[in-house]
């Protein structure tokens, strides 16, 4: 449970994300232990050093102690669901008794049970 070690893992993974074109101030950096459930759920005692996270969002500095806070803490991208329907297919799997079944990601649009879609290349 050392902090040194934490902080460490902290430098080193800015690095990399700043790399990868992400602002490390916008990540939420959470010691954990899942093999004992340590700042998973709920707060460890283990780790007294740890005050918490914080992370720099659209709507301001939102603060947190846990994992799932973090994850709670995760802003869903905003999905332009006026559009037209654009899902490009992945694959097509022929399925016995069912048929054949698309398989695609929504990039705009929605799509609801018992629509009727036109296909395109």
């Amino acid at each position: 449970w050392s902090e040194d070690r934490f902080n460490e893992i902290i430098k080193e993974t800015s690095v990399f994300i700043k790399e990868v074109g992400y602002n490390p101030k916008a990540v939420a950096f959470v010691p954990i232990s899942g093999w004992l459930g340590d700042n998973m759920l709920e707060e460890s005692p283990n780790m007294s050093w740890y005050k918490g996270w914080q992370k720099e969002t659209k709507a301001g500095v939102v603060k947190g102690k846990t994992l799932l806070d973090a994850i709670d803490a995760i802003e869903p991208p905003v999905r332009p669901s006026e559009k037209p329907l654009r899902l490009p297919l992945q694959d097509v799997y022929k399925i016995g008794g069912i048929g054949t079944v698309p398989v695609g990601r929504v990039e705009t649009g929605i799509i609801k049970a018992g629509m009727v879609v036109t296909f395109a290349p």
